[in-house]
This record gives C-alpha cells, sequence and structure tokens, in this order.
C-alpha cells in the first residue's frame, strides 16, 4: 500500500500505476451528477468555484444522513461514467484526482493522459465501512441539493485502487 497526501502533486500522480493500492490522506470534495454540471456551468460562464479544483480530488458520493455519534453516513462510491460528461473541463481546470467506481469513457482517459491526472476506485458496496475512514465533513456548496451537496471531507488512509494512471493505463483492460 502506498499511503499518498491530499492536495495530490504531478509527481506523486506519476508514481502510480493501474492497480497500485493506496491509502488517501487529506480532503477530499464529494460531488455527483448535479454539482459537476453546476461547477461546469461556472467554470464555462468565468465565474467563481467553490473551491480552488488546482490539484484537488473530487469523490463521486452522495453521503447518507449522519447518525447521531458518528462524523458521517454511508458514504460508497457511485457510478463514475455518469460524470464522464463534465470530467474533461473539470480536469483542464485543474483537478488531479476521482474517486468512484466502473469504467470511464475514452474520452476521459484521454483527459486523464493530457492533463497527469489520476483515477482512482473505492470499493463498492462498502459505504457503511468506507465511513470509518473520515474524520471531518464539511458542508461547501450547493446544499439545495441535499446528499448531492459539495462536501469537504477530511480521510485519514482512505483506501482506494489505482483505476486509471496518468498514462493511460487501466485495470479494466485486463478484465
Amino acid at each position: 500500500m502506498k499511503a499518498m497526501q491530499t492536495p495530490i502533486t504531478v509527481d506523486k500522480i506519476n508514481c502510480l500505476k493501474a492497480g497500485d493500492e493506496v491509502l488517501l490522506n487529506g480532503a477530499i470534495y464529494t460531488a455527483r451528477d448535479q454539482a459537476h454540471k453546476r461547477l461546469n456551468g461556472l467554470i464555462k460562464s468565468n465565474k467563481k468555484l467553490p473551491f480552488d479544483l488546482k490539484r484537488r480530488t473530487i469523490y463521486y458520493c452522495g453521503p447518507t444522513q449522519t447518525p447521531k455519534g458518528k462524523v458521517i453516513g454511508s458514504c460508497g462510491p457511485t457510478t463514475s461514467k455518469r460524470m464522464d460528461i463534465f470530467t474533461p473541463l473539470l480536469l483542464k481546470s485543474g483537478l488531479k484526482a476521482m474517486i468512484g467506481k466502473g469504467e470511464r469513457s475514452k474520452e476521459v482517459i484521454n483527459a486523464i493522459k493530457k492533463y497527469k491526472a489520476v483515477y482512482l476506485l473505492a470499493p463498492a458496496g462498502c459505504g457503511a465501512l468506507l465511513s470509518k475512514f473520515v474524520v471531518k465533513k464539511e458542508l461547501v456548496a450547493f446544499k439545495d441539493l441535499g446528499p448531492e451537496a459539495i462536501y469537504r471531507l477530511e480521510v485519514k488512509d482512505f483506501p482506494v485502487i489505482v483505476g486509471i494512471d496518468a498514462k493511460g493505463r487501466s485495470v479494466f483492460n485486463n478484465i
């Protein structure tokens, strides 16, 4: 297992290979379909984003309601392909890592290579377990989206696997 601190640097990304197991530490941001659509709209309108995308990591996740005494509810990954239409512009704007589940489009793979980014896989069906690696949660933007709002999560030893590395190598090619 490789430990990695966020925000992620290009040097760290270049050291990763498809299939590597990584423990993430630091801040990651949740965002799903509607949040991606809004972020893209803000970028296209030259408006200020709710957080700087440079070197950031977005987790395709909509956490469930937080139980009493917990930091966060279940927070498993959602299917990444739904964000593919929005991803190249976010990568161009500085995003360096995405966490989700499932394959990505050829366009996204090309953007990952072009902008030296990485696509990470979180274990699907393990939302309750993954919540144990979140030490802090705060609302960042789009409260009206409920669980699909953007949250900043502080994570400690959050387990992921490199699904697509900066050279475009993919674990899905071997399945």
